[in-house]
């Protein structure tokens, strides 16, 4: 590491040691010492401090609060509402970085390059421009030192994860830190999230609800990623302007096929399910889907254990659910222990149960997710505990977030039978050569 990493690293750790050493030390204090303290208050102080940074430490939040019980209640609840609102680069700055990556004399490569970023995030800033031959693309920059950023991160993250596990041993986490470790590390390659773009360009192009941008190689670098400009608006905005149940739906059919249409089909999943990753489109018949650098592919047989835990609930059969819970990567679990995960099970495939049009919730309690992550760790608490697999992380992330997108849609369709439409019949043989071929044509690696 070079010394200029080096002294990033220990400015970050600065920053943030604070607040990640105050969440200790005031969850220890609560519950051994029995000192009272203000968890909200201080969740608030903490959220505040990681909002105002650029980096990966936001990113991670946004991940753990979406984790059932990775973090205090108090915690998750503050850290959910987290957006990737950091302030952008200036101008002088972002010549400074595109010389960078493109040479000095990178403008003449453009036709048109805007000086004013469209959208800053976590690890990164686009800018829309126009190449020589018209075409309307975006360049994604990232900031200049991340790789000492997401180290310095990471750290804190496994402090914070090591001392709540400590506390509270209903679940633990350590694989949830190691497969955050590895996604976060893929996120700063751009060439690589180039290559998962294609790669969902080629598993989505016969699905006209979803648009996938396309990235364009010669304009793209370790830190520069440059793709075709896709028209839309954000979701969240569009939502607050209360659309007709019809577009809603369309959004969720778009939401839902983007997502698990190449997870069953191809065993791949994209791991950043939250609003900001989503457009509306012009025409207000489906979605853009954006933002390609947490993917993850799974072993063709993950997929058959998830069908399996599906039809195990729907049969209520408790030795296929055990089979579905050893192909998802646990071990030896007890059979109280595996009741208790059963009723996480209900909780998630519960819309896919009933071949009819239906919202993705019928509760009208918003807490009533919050409720069962509680009755099933209380459960756990007193089975022991279980070491969460690093293959349910990003699966289970992508379900609880993209049921929140869900619930903020109040889109009703019928679940059942897309999912049905997306699994009936499926062969995991068909599923390894569709995988196979597809990884190989866009240039992605393989299964982990």
């Amino acid at each position: 590491m070079s010394g200029s990493n080096i002294f990033g690293e220990m400015r970050r750790m600065v920053r943030t040691s604070g607040a990640v050493g105050g969440i200790a030390a005031r969850v220890a204090g609560e519950r051994f010492l029995g000192i009272k303290t203000d968890k909200a208050a201080h969740a608030e102080d903490l959220k505040a401090l990681l909002g105002g940074l650029k980096g990966p430490l936001m990113k991670v939040a946004q991940f753990l609060s979406t984790v059932p019980d990775a973090l205090p209640a108090e915690y998750a609840a503050e850290l959910a509402t987290l957006q990737a609102n950091a302030p952008p680069m200036g101008w002088a700055f972002v010549r400074r970085r595109m010389a960078s990556e493109l040479g000095p004399q990178w403008q003449s490569r453009f036709a048109s390059f805007s000086q004013e970023a469209a959208a800053a995030a976590s690890l990164g800033q686009v800018h829309r421009a126009i190449l020589p031959d018209g075409r309307d693309v975006a360049c994604k920059l990232q900031y200049p030192d991340m790789a000492s950023v997401v180290e310095a991160d990471l750290k804190q993250v496994k402090i914070a994860i090591s001392l709540y596990g400590r506390m509270d041993t209903a679940l633990k986490n350590h694989e949830v830190y190691d497969e955050l470790a590895a996604r976060l590390r893929e996120e700063l390659d751009y060439t690589r999230e180039a290559a998962q773009m294609r790669l969902y360009g080629n598993m989505l192009r016969d699905t006209p609800e979803v648009t996938v941008p396309v990235p364009v190689p010669e304009f793209t670098t370790h830190r520069l990623l440059t793709m075709s400009w896709v028209e839309g608006r954000s979701l969240q905005k569009r939502l607050e302007e209360d659309p007709p149940p019809e577009e809603r739906a369309a959004y969720a059919r778009g939401l839902f096929l983007a997502y698990y249409l190449p997870f069953y089909r191809y065993g791949v999943i994209h791991g950043d399910p939250h609003l900001g990753n989503y457009q509306a489109r012009p025409g207000r018949d489906g979605v853009n889907l954006l933002d390609y650098g947490a993917i993850r592919v799974f072993p063709p047989k993950f997929v058959s254990g998830v069908i399996m835990l599906y039809e195990a609930v729907r049969d209520n059969d408790e030795e296929k659910a055990a089979e579905a819970y050893r192909v998802w990567g646990f071990v030896n679990l007890s059979r109280e222990t595996m009741q208790v995960l059963s009723l996480w099970a209900r909780f998630l495939y519960e819309p896919l149960m009933q071949d009819r049009v239906r919202p993705i919730q019928e509760s009208d309690d918003p807490q009533f997710g919050r409720k069962v992550a509680e009755t099933v760790h209380a459960g756990l608490k007193k089975s022991g505990g279980v070491t969460i697999p690093r293959e349910f992380v990003l699966m289970d992330r992508a379900a609880i977030g993209l049921g929140s997108v869900f619930l903020r849609l109040k889109a009703e369709i019928n679940w059942h039978r897309m999912f049905e439409e997306l699994t009936h019949d499926l062969k995991e043989a068909e599923v390894a050569e569709r995988q196979a071929q597809a990884l190989a044509a866009a240039g992605v690696p393989a299964a982990l």
